[in-house]
């Protein structure tokens, strides 16, 4: 494990641990507050990301931010990274060998940005993180404790432009973040 993000963002530079290496524009590391309370995890970055290198700058980050705005969380306040740096072909999932090649790196940020509560976007996230036996129906807007940190599993953005009866959960899922934040504030 890396003590600094300048050591951790050197490691990963011409990363070639798994297949994703061969097609990517760029490696997309994370980007925000490095000492945030809450943190975001999705799957991958997608065209718009791998072309720029920063996480949910696409449609789907677009949303996110409107998200943001309606809950009145500042994009610079938290910190947003994925369970793999660089993007999968057609935007397909993660494979197993990929999500595990990238794992140190993310668990590295997860030690140094040492967050509070970790929003996980998505099955994929919520399935790497905390286990091959949750399921993102089930487990969406329900606080999970771990180690310490409060995990609250959420639509994915991108979910939410397939199906806009999404939304209302992902904003009320975002509203629960930011009143247990306010809340732990006041001690």
């Amino acid at each position: 494990m890396y003590e600094t993000w300048e050591e951790l963002e050197k490691s990963i530079n011409n990363c070639q641990k798994c297949k994703l290496c061969k097609t990517r524009q760029n490696i997309v590391f994370g980007t925000g507050n490095k000492n945030a309370d809450i943190m975001f995890i999705g799957e991958g970055p997608g065209a718009d990301e791998d072309r720029l290198g920063e996480p949910f700058v696409g449609r789907a980050g677009k949303l996110m931010d409107l998200a943001f705005e309606i809950v009145e969380i500042k994009r610079e306040d938290v910190y947003i990274a994925n369970i793999v740096k660089c993007r999968p072909p057609q935007n397909r999932n993660p494979e197993d060998d990929e999500a595990k090649a990238c794992m140190d790196y993310l668990r590295n940020q997860v030690i140094l940005v040492k967050p509070k509560i970790i929003v996980l976007l998505g099955s994929v996230a919520l399935k790497n993180i905390l286990g091959k036996e949750y399921g993102i129906t089930q487990a969406r807007g329900k606080w999970i404790e771990k180690k310490g940190i409060m995990y609250m599993p959420t639509w994915h953005p991108a979910a939410l432009l397939r199906d806009e009866n999404k939304k209302a959960d992902f904003i009320n899922d975002l509203f629960l973040v930011k009143e247990y934040i306010s809340s732990k504030s006041e001690f």
